[in-house]
């Protein structure tokens, strides 16, 4: 090991790391009791020990640079040795414990993420988990969750991601809607039904166009970016929308030209490169993805 390359001092990275997550200095200094000039001199000290800027700074946010996303990984992995360090010097290293922040939208977290809970609840009571529920993407490198369940694979090459099932997406529409409307018969017959949409109506037309759908804009009657929210309005008979086989099948929505249309939904397991060294994470991770497996084996994708 080259001892002369090791010149850092951790007052000024804790400092740093705990800007980093609660995003600004006077959150950070509360966080680890300091005045706030005092923790903004450490990381000022830092910056120009590195001689690297690590925030974007302006009178509304602060920002890390792609060199501060850079450092707060290997941080994250020092303030996680050190922890297990103390764990190890204390006897304590065989307990697992902890936040854990899981991020999923708020369908899919109300019909998988309770048994996930259940399994971690087994393995190490000591894990509290926070539900972010959301349709939004959080992102995992400024640490707004530590795991993500999201429908594409993750483009960022320091996030690790695990695809885990592919679900059935179909038109869905209520009976009574059905009934009054019509069934329609071919894809081009959707263009004179109404749509509930996920987002506003131009994206909604070019998103579903983008998979084969031919429905205008003017056709989206109604939107919201919450699922449950959107089934609502579709039992209701307000409209039609797609849906995973599941979510419809739950909700007793009517299938509508499954011969003709379908897209399977890739569902990722997304996280930092944490995984490899926090094993809070890792157990959270593998609940996960061992609950989804099991519910697919069962007939519950």
């Amino acid at each position: 090991m080259n001892w002369d390359a090791v010149n850092f001092d951790w007052n000024q990275a804790k400092a740093f790391l705990a800007t980093v997550q609660e995003g600004s200095f006077s959150a950070a200094a509360a966080r680890l009791k300091l005045t706030q000039p005092t923790l903004s001199r450490q990381v000022s000290a830092l910056e120009a020990d590195l001689g690297v800027t690590l925030f974007e700074r302006n009178r509304r946010s602060l920002q890390p640079t792609e060199a501060g996303l850079a450092l707060a990984d290997h941080v994250h992995a020092m303030a996680a040795a050190a922890t297990q360090l103390s764990l190890e010097a204390t006897g304590r290293s065989g307990a697992v414990e902890g936040l854990v922040t899981v991020t999923a939208t708020s369908v899919f977290a109300a019909r998988h993420l309770p048994a996930v809970i259940a399994r971690v609840r087994e393995q190490a009571p000591g894990i509290l988990i926070e539900i972010v529920a959301s349709n939004a993407v959080q992102d995992l490198r400024m640490r707004e969750a530590d795991i993500a369940v999201r429908h594409g694979r993750p483009a960022d090459a320091d996030l690790i991601g695990r695809l885990i099932t592919e679900t059935p997406v179909h038109v869905y529409g209520s009976a009574a809607y059905l009934d009054a409307r019509g069934r329609p018969q071919s894809l081009a017959e959707l263009e004179h039904h109404d749509f509930v949409g996920f987002d506003i109506p131009e994206k909604v037309a070019e998103g579903l166009a983008e998979r084969g759908l031919p429905v205008p804009a003017s056709s989206v009657r109604a939107y919201s970016s919450t699922g449950e929210v959107i089934i609502a309005l579709v039992k209701a008979g307000l409209g039609l929308s797609v849906f995973t086989e599941d979510v419809a099948r739950d909700a007793g929505l009517e299938p509508v030209l499954t011969d003709q249309f379908r897209i399977d939904i890739p569902t990722w397991l997304v996280t930092h490169r944490e995984l490899k060294t926090s094993r809070r994470i890792r157990l959270v991770f593998d609940a996960i993805a061992e609950q989804l497996k099991s519910e697919k084996k069962n007939g519950r994708p």
